[in-house]
């Protein structure tokens, strides 16, 4: 399981990283979010992640100072860069300093979803495991409630009444447990990561325009439509009649 950090200093882009791939699915977890290169040194710091995806442009500390900072503390996460910028000078300094792929933007997320599954394979070479023993690989308790939990997720997040209650009822541990677990592995309350992943369900089903909006709701668990709307446009950054407009 790659545990994946975004650092990037535009709120626009970094959402639709952070919304726009469903993570479990690739065998990833979502640790953290960091807007410039200081504060994902000290994110690095705090969630250990195995994957960093960030902006090579940003206020305060760019990119590549924070991956040469992080390659001489010994940090040797996997690195996906980001740029708006075709300097090759850029490029070429990144891939010295061990950066797995270098995305310009402004890229698709099939091109950045490519690049972490090449980084997934990396790890899978590097442990001689066979895709079918990705699951596996974190071990202990803890790790396993964590996918369990991440599983269950997301095959109920429709479901009106999921709760953390429910899932750890499922998994037949304790509230107080898994809560702590969860938090300490993902960054992320068990219900904000149910949040994140209902709206990232949202924005997917959103992009057929033959769905209402209050249809989506529904299918993501939402009872009262009106909450669904604010909390979409809270996470996204517009309302999901808006996001389905820039669909069609």
């Amino acid at each position: 399981m790659l545990k994946v950090l975004v650092v990037d200093d535009e709120a626009v882009v970094r959402r639709g990283i952070v919304l726009g791939i469903d993570w479990a699915a690739r065998g990833c977890v979502l640790a953290g979010e960091a807007v410039n290169g200081e504060e994902g040194l000290a994110a690095v710091e705090r969630y250990s992640p195995s994957l960093i995806i960030t902006d090579v442009r940003m206020p305060r500390m760019d990119g590549i100072e924070m991956l040469a900072r992080l390659r001489e503390a010994g940090c040797r996460a996997h690195v996906i860069l980001l740029t708006a910028y075709s300097d090759f000078a850029y490029a070429q300094k990144a891939l010295k300093l061990g950066a797995d792929d270098y995305l310009l933007k402004p890229f698709r997320n099939e091109e950045l979803i490519a690049a972490i599954d090449k980084v997934r394979q990396k790890e899978r070479e590097l442990t001689n495991l066979t895709p079918q023993d990705v699951m596996p690989l974190a071990k202990g308790d803890k790790s396993k409630y964590v996918l369990q939990a991440l599983r269950y997720i997301s095959e109920h997040y429709g479901d009106q009444d999921i709760s953390i209650t429910t899932i750890a009822q499922h998994l037949q541990v304790s509230e107080g447990h898994l809560s702590h677990v969860f938090k300490k592995e993902t960054g992320y309350t068990v219900i904000n990561y149910l949040t994140q992943y209902r709206i990232h369900m949202a924005m997917e089903l959103l992009g057929d325009c033959r769905r209402k909006v209050y249809e989506v709701a529904g299918e993501v668990g939402y009872r009262d439509v009106t909450y669904f709307g604010s909390t979409f446009k809270k996470l996204v950054g517009m309302s999901p009649s808006e996001y389905q407009d820039r669909c069609r």
